[in-house]
């Protein structure tokens, strides 16, 4: 048996700095990776998808440019496009290993499970240390759905490995993964369905995010079935036939099922360690990260955190502080999200509904994209930005914004929250006009405009 002092499990974006860091501080460290190094992030996640999206929105704003009076004829060069995704995808894979290997992390290329409180196993090797963390994340839902297994349906872990544009596309799965991935591939030029279980898209969004993005996927010529499930899929020569539940049949090339997210446990035989999971399948953590077994620590979404790589990387720093002394927790930050659909949908802190859930004295100002000079001049006129506040202390509780590079602009608030600022400071602020940053103060000057009174000396008596 080898000994360690530091065992991490996964090499996504909180396990591999984690396991850099304790490296260069010259301890010794082991990694267990199953499958490629950088996890889902770099393979089948934020990377491929990022620069997929990019081709697939700049053929959209093309075919869009028409209400600004320009005409363009968009051709599309599939294999071109998916070369280029798969290259940066490559990049970045082996930036990781040139990152592990310069620091000195041992990486062993098998699947881990424990045998015991603090000694795991893989690839024939067995390894003991003091402090292990568990950072596997998650790998797409896939339902019980009678006909599907078997089938070449894609998850977002296969379909960056696409060679030819599907004719029609069928999506089942109306989250940010979903709306992502049908859109960018509707751009390029497929026909696409999205199968929607509830009424609406963006379940988890507030109703005028969800209707803003079907909108959006109106004008792209998506085809929204609400409200249906599937009940049986058939292939056959070359087709993915879905049942639904209304009774109808719709037929594609292709099925994306991106229904939502499980975590990477069952092989980990936690059991052994002591590692409580939770109803869903999570590791049970408590704030400083400690899993129900001492010595053992969990990270990322395999936790139950949020989905996404600043989470997972912002706990890697949260938990390198705890062990070394400092007073740390999995929720002393604000922390956002966007959704990179066009437009973007920046979101950080409370909505309104949660905020008086809370018992916040809480109150909500929204401005349309339609009234931002920049928006109406480049033609992004759809979307809103909203704010959320607490009126007792002036404090910004939340924002919401539906537009143009929306992810960009939702850093100021995530900045003055983090600063615990209130809204008139950006109310204060001056912003370059034009700009669609421009009407973020303005945003918060709906607050006082409301309830202005006339300055008596500002028409003094002739």
């Amino acid at each position: 048996m080898e000994t360690a002092d530091l065992i991490v499990i996964g090499s996504g974006q909180g396990g591999i700095p984690l396991a850099v860091d304790f490296a260069k501080a010259g301890k010794r460290v082991v990694m267990f990776e199953r499958d490629a190094l950088g996890g889902s992030c770099v393979n089948y996640g934020c990377t491929p998808s990022k620069a997929f999206l990019a081709a697939a929105h700049a053929a959209g704003r093309a075919r869009q440019a028409a209400k600004l009076g320009i005409h363009a004829h968009v051709q599309v060069d599939v294999a071109a496009v998916m070369e280029r995704v798969r290259g940066i995808r490559d990049r970045f894979n082996q930036g990781v290993q040139r990152r592990l290997h310069g620091a000195g992390v041992r990486v062993i290329c098998a699947e881990a499970s424990f045998t015991g409180p603090g000694v795991v196993s893989g690839g024939g090797v067995t390894v003991q240390a003091p402090r292990i963390v568990i950072s596997t994340g998650t790998s797409a839902l896939i339902p019980p759905i009678p006909g599907l297994a078997g089938t070449p349906y894609w998850t977002n872990r296969t379909i960056f490995d696409l060679q030819t544009l599907p004719q029609r596309l069928l999506v089942l799965g109306a989250g940010y993964i979903g709306l992502e991935l049908g859109q960018g591939l509707a751009r390029l030029g497929s026909e696409t369905h999205l199968i929607v279980r509830g009424d609406r898209v963006l379940a988890q969004e507030e109703p005028d995010v969800s209707a803003t993005l079907a909108e959006a996927l109106h004008q792209d010529g998506i085809r929204l079935h609400r409200q249906v499930t599937v009940e049986q899929v058939h292939h056959a020569e070359g087709q993915l036939i879905l049942h639904l539940s209304n009774g109808q049949t719709l037929s594609g090339d292709a099925l994306l099922v991106v229904i939502g997210r499980q975590p990477n446990t069952d092989a980990l035989n936690l059991a052994a360690a002591g590692v409580e999971l939770d109803p869903r399948g999570f590791v049970k953590i408590n704030d400083q990260f400690q899993t129900t077994c001492a010595g053992i620590y969990a990270i990322g979404d395999v936790a139950g955190q949020p989905a996404f790589t600043h989470v997972a990387w912002e706990d890697y720093r949260r938990l390198t502080a705890i062990l070394c002394g400092e007073p740390r927790s999995r929720s002393d930050r604000v922390l956002g999200y966007a959704i990179y659909t066009e437009p973007q949908v920046g979101r950080v802190g409370l909505t309104l509904a949660q905020a008086q859930k809370q018992g916040f004295n809480a109150r909500a100002v929204t401005l349309p994209m339609a009234h931002i000079a920049r928006g109406i001049e480049w033609g992004h006129d759809l979307g809103f930005y909203r704010m959320v506040i607490d009126q007792d202390t002036d404090r910004i509780l939340g924002a919401t914004l539906v537009g143009y590079e929306a992810a960009e602009l939702v850093h100021v608030f995530l900045s003055l929250m983090e600063a615990g600022a209130t809204w008139r400071l950006l109310e204060q602020s001056v912003h370059i006009h034009p700009t669609y940053g421009e009407a973020l103060p303005s945003l918060a000057r709906l607050l006082v405009e409301e309830n202005r009174p006339l300055c008596p000396n500002l028409y003094p008596s002739l």
